[in-house]
């Protein structure tokens, strides 16, 4: 089992646009700071997370985004969770967590 630790999860709500709901960023083990990360609808309902890319000689590059799907899904899990607080609750935008992926 690993251990990362997930903090200052910020989440900013925008206007919708094209599926498009907030943005996030967040930190990884106090040594990486991620953000510009979108939050989007799904079709069916729920939310996903859109890394960032750029446009560079008509090729789409990635910035960054998580390599493994655990990694990947407890990130998601957690952005998601402080989007939906902050909707429903109207809390503080920033939060920190521990998350333990196998």
């Amino acid at each position: 089992m690993s251990t990362f630790r997930l903090s200052e999860v910020c989440v900013t709500p925008i206007k919708p646009s094209q599926g498009l709901v907030a943005f996030a960023s967040f930190v990884i083990n106090d040594s990486l700071y991620c953000g510009s990360v979108g939050i989007v609808t799904r079709p069916g309902g729920g939310y996903r997370l859109v890394y960032p890319s750029r446009l560079v000689s008509k090729r789409q590059l990635n910035i960054f985004h998580p390599i493994s799907n655990e990694i990947g899904q407890a990130i998601q899990s957690a952005v998601i969770h402080k989007y939906e607080e902050v909707l429903n609750h109207g809390r503080n935008r920033h939060d920190s967590l521990d998350a333990r992926v196998e």
